[in-house]
């Protein structure tokens, strides 16, 4: 019984350290791309200039602060695109994420038909944004702000799923922004979710 008992100990020790291992590589590889740009300051700066443009009375005040929004997202937009053609450099096996609900070691090389491409996933967020963006529906800017908000909170879940995996992602944007995954997926732009779904397997 103590045999059993410490080699459960060991394997449970070994697989810590092979996740431990996996996670420390994966982030430091997407942050060596994404470090070259200003993705986090300018997602985080367009996140609490919508919620200032809609909380703002004054109709041209509103106007004024929806326009600068507007340069924001071009300029994320831009950024977004670099890092997806940057990160199509990437080896495929390191682009492989695991869509197994627990983590599993070389689950990525062992169960291929498990699994989906994150270069692939990064120029999906890419066109979605860009289209939010654009607005050819002609939604109104309240609109047009949550579902660019909804963009960019899926798209900070599949850099989570990536480094980590769906269960850590979905509970981080659930905690941070009280936000399931789910209304993510519902929220933004459909052509989004059908090219993101057709990626993950989902």
């Amino acid at each position: 019984m103590e045999i059993l008992v410490l080699l459960l100990m060991v394997t449970a020790l070994g697989a810590w350290k092979l996740k431990s291992e996996n996670r420390t590589r994966r982030v430091a590889l997407l942050d060596g791309f994404v470090g070259r740009y200003q993705l986090d300051r300018l997602m985080e700066n367009l996140i609490e200039g919508y919620f200032k443009a809609l909380e703002e009375k004054a109709p041209e005040r509103q106007t004024r602060l929806w326009r600068m929004l507007a340069l924001s997202e071009e300029q994320l937009c831009e950024q977004l695109r670099c890092l997806a053609t940057d990160f199509s450099s990437v080896d495929e096996a390191e682009a492989r994420v695991s869509k197994l609900p627990a983590f599993l070691p070389e689950a990525e090389r062992f169960f291929p038909d498990n699994t989906f491409d994150m270069r692939r996933a990064l120029l999906v967020h890419a066109e979605g944004m860009e289209r939010a963006a654009k607005n050819a529906q002609g939604r109104a800017p309240r609109d047009k702000a949550y579902t660019l908000t909804a963009e960019l909170l899926l798209l900070q879940h599949t850099c989570h799923w990536y480094c980590r995996s769906r269960a850590v992602a979905s509970a981080r944007v659930l905690a941070r922004h009280k936000t399931p995954y789910q209304q993510l997926l519902t929220s933004v732009d459909p052509e989004t979710r059908k090219a993101y779904l057709a990626v993950v397997g989902r």
